[in-house]
């Protein structure tokens, strides 16, 4: 049987958006025939500096665009930048033209999770953010409807627009709700990738 990678791919700073990314990765292994591949993308910088090491000191490799071509799906992550996906993330997918041209993620499952400082700290805008590239490429949005139950009980993370987590507060690790949405997001992705090859 050949087993379906969906690419897992997120920048974080402080711990939260990649905690995100693990629950997410065991929604998708929990799949069967379908694995995650996990990988971040560098800091970028405002100024003239050495750039990041080729391969990050610790944590997932940094992606390539070779790893978008050859996932079955993606699923993208990002704290939040002002309502905003953060820019090492952007730098990254505005890489991604040669893909656009080509149609080479046309057709392919996506989703989007995110972290925020605050409750109102512009989740819903974030994701969003994230998702306007991805239309542009041509792939299938993946969300999370209301028949999700934490999605309904949750007091903390958690949008139909896709996972997320609100670090304020005594809210500094995931919630219980938070890590059960993030598995949903990455299950519904690596179900649709399945029946999409089928």
């Amino acid at each position: 049987m050949h087993i379906l990678e969906i690419l897992v791919l997120y920048y974080s700073r402080k711990g939260s958006t990649a905690e995100l990314a693990r629950q997410v990765c065991r929604g998708v292994g929990s799949v069967t025939g379908v694995i995650a591949r996990l990988r971040t993308v560098p800091a970028v910088h405002t100024t003239i500096a050495p750039t990041d090491d080729a391969v990050p000191n610790d944590g997932p490799p940094y992606a390539t665009i070779d790893d978008l071509q050859e996932c079955a799906g993606l699923i993208m992550g990002s704290p939040t930048r002002f309502g905003n996906m953060a820019a090492p993330l952007k730098y990254f997918i505005d890489s991604t033209s040669a893909l656009w041209a080509t149609g080479a993620l046309v057709d392919k499952p996506a989703a989007v999770f995110t972290s925020t400082q605050t409750m109102h700290g512009g989740q819903e805008s974030t994701l969003l953010s994230m998702m306007l590239p991805l239309l542009h490429h041509g792939m299938y949005l993946v969300g999370l409807p209301f028949t999700e139950i934490a999605l309904n009980e949750t007091q903390s993370g958690g949008t139909p627009y896709g996972a997320s987590h609100v670090v304020s507060g005594n809210h500094s690790s995931l919630s219980e709700h938070e890590k059960e949405l993030a598995q949903r997001l990455g299950e519904r992705v690596a179900q649709l990738a399945l029946q999409l090859k089928k």
